[in-house]
This record gives structure tokens, C-alpha cells and sequence, in this order.
């Protein structure tokens, strides 16, 4: 395997990773939360999630099971490995509360509190949060740097979509722990690190399984995060997307994100 191309390949998921970063600026640079801009950009997320899901990344996961397997049993493996990726990151979620779940943004307003065990409660959400963005971001970081090794082209587009759906995370953490703190430059240092997760996660995969690395092996991955994407966007980010704004803002964001992502891959075509 050639090193330009692991090095192309760490750097589009670190890329993705820091988005958390953008999300952090985007809260920290307002004094209070524009609900209906959140409403879009959460439905935003969802849009280019899905549809680089159905239409890219499960069709590529097929592709590459049915070379490694043939039709039949590639076409059962893909299934498989869809459905994996939903019970996987449920499972994570299940052990993960509520008011501390990344994908559960919360809005300045409702972090303006002034006690100390206010405070702490605030700060112990923000570190909480963090943690469960890096064990999210981990398999991401694995799936992004995996599909751009295989296809560059997936790889930029896998890329986008995760860093797009981490802008959120970097909000649901740089807000409660600037009201903590009242330090934006921790806010922001804690959310930008939180992403770093999705990088290791991609060293960590490499070292592991490139000895193992097949046509069968990246078309199980592929399509079990297609499972992970979907089941965010149906389970957190659209239900955030309505709670914070107007029923139809949800949904032009969620079919302005569908065509962004279509016309970016019709331009790597």
C-alpha cells in the first residue's frame, strides 16, 4: 500500500475530526442560539447523511462484498453489515444518558444558569459529552480513513458528510462547558480535542486490520456505516432538528443537505 496514499487518507479524517472545532466556534462566537439556524443545520446533517448512505456508501459496500463473496452471499453480507452498524452505535447510545448524548445540541439559553452546583452540573455534561463524541468518533475515524484508502473518491465524500454531522457534536460540547467556566477558549480546546478521537481511531484501525484488508473487509465496514449514519440521522439529529425550530426548516435542511451531497458527488464523478 503506497504511503501517499495513507497519508492522504489520516489527513481527510482529521479533517473530518476537527469539524467538532467549527461547531465550537459557531457556538462560541453568539450570545445566543439562533434556533432556526441550528433547526437547518441539523437537517442539513441528516440530508447528507442518508443520501450518501443509500445512493454511495451501500452501493459501494454491495460492490465490493459481491466481488469478494459473489451475488448472493455478498448481497446477505451487506445487509448484514447495515444492520450491524445500527446495532452497533445504538448500543453505544444506550449506555449513554439523555442530557449527555452528542447528538442532543442544547441551546445557550438553556445553559444560562448562575449557582455553582449549576456550574458543575454544566461542566461534568460538557466532559461527559466529549467522551461520548470521542467513542462516536472512534469507528468514524475507521470507516473515513478505510473508504478513502479503498476510493479516494468515497473517502472525500465519506469525509464531508462526517464532518458536516460533527459540527453539531462541537456545539452539544462547547456550550455547557463555556457556561461553566465562562471561558470560551476552554470551550473551544475541549471540543476541538474531543474530535482528535476520529484521527487515533483511524492510526488504531490501520495498525490492526492492514494486514487484513480485503475486498470483503471494506465492503463490511462500508456498509455498516451506512447503518451508523442512518440510524444518527433518524434517531438524534432530525428529532434536534424539529425540537429547535419550525417543522419545515428541518426539512428544507434535510433536502438542501440531499442535493449538496448530490451535486458533490456528480462533481467526483
Amino acid at each position: 500500500m503506497e504511503t501517499s496514499a495513507v497519508i492522504f487518507a489520516f489527513s481527510l479524517t482529521l479533517l473530518a475530526g476537527l469539524a467538532t472545532g467549527v461547531g465550537s466556534l459557531l457556538a462560541l462566537l453568539t450570545d445566543r442560539t439562533n434556533t432556526k439556524f441550528l433547526s437547518v443545520a441539523l437537517g442539513f446533517s441528516a440530508g447528507v447523511m442518508i443520501y450518501i448512505s443509500f445512493v454511495d456508501i451501500f452501493q459501494k459496500a454491495q460492490e465490493a462484498l459481491v466481488e469478494g463473496l459473489g451475488e448472493k452471499r455478498g448481497s446477505w453480507a451487506t445487509v448484514a453489515g447495515f444492520f450491524f452498524g445500527i446495532l452497533f452505535i445504538a448500543f453505544i447510545d444506550k449506555f449513554i444518558p439523555e442530557a449527555e448524548n452528542p447528538h442532543e445540541v442544547h441551546t445557550v439559553e438553556e445553559m444560562d444558569g448562575k449557582s455553582e452546583s449549576h456550574k458543575a452540573n454544566l461542566m461534568r455534561m460538557g466532559f461527559v459529552t466529549a467522551l461520548a463524541i470521542a467513542i462516536h468518533n472512534f469507528p468514524e475515524g475507521i470507516a473515513t480513513f478505510t473508504a478513502a484508502l479503498y476510493d479516494p473518491k468515497l473517502g472525500v465524500s465519506t469525509a464531508i458528510a462526517i464532518a458536516i454531522h460533527n459540527i453539531p457534536e462541537g456545539i452539544a460540547v462547547a456550550v455547557p462547558i463555556f457556561y461553566a467556566t465562562g471561558s470560551r477558549r476552554k470551550a473551544f480546546k475541549l471540543s476541538f480535542l474531543s474530535g482528535l478521537s476520529e484521527p487515533i481511531g483511524a492510526l488504531v484501525g490501520y495498525l490492526l486490520l492492514h494486514r487484513f484488508f480485503s475486498d470483503t473487509l471494506f465492503g463490511f465496514i462500508f456498509a455498516s456505516v451506512a447503518g451508523i449514519m442512518v440510524y444518527i440521522s433518524l434517531d438524534s439529529l432530525l428529532p434536534s432538528a424539529r425540537e429547535y425550530g419550525e417543522h419545515h426548516l428541518s426539512i428544507y435542511g434535510l433536502v438542501l443537505g440531499m442535493a449538496v451531497m448530490a451535486i458533490s458527488l456528480l462533481l467526483f464523478m
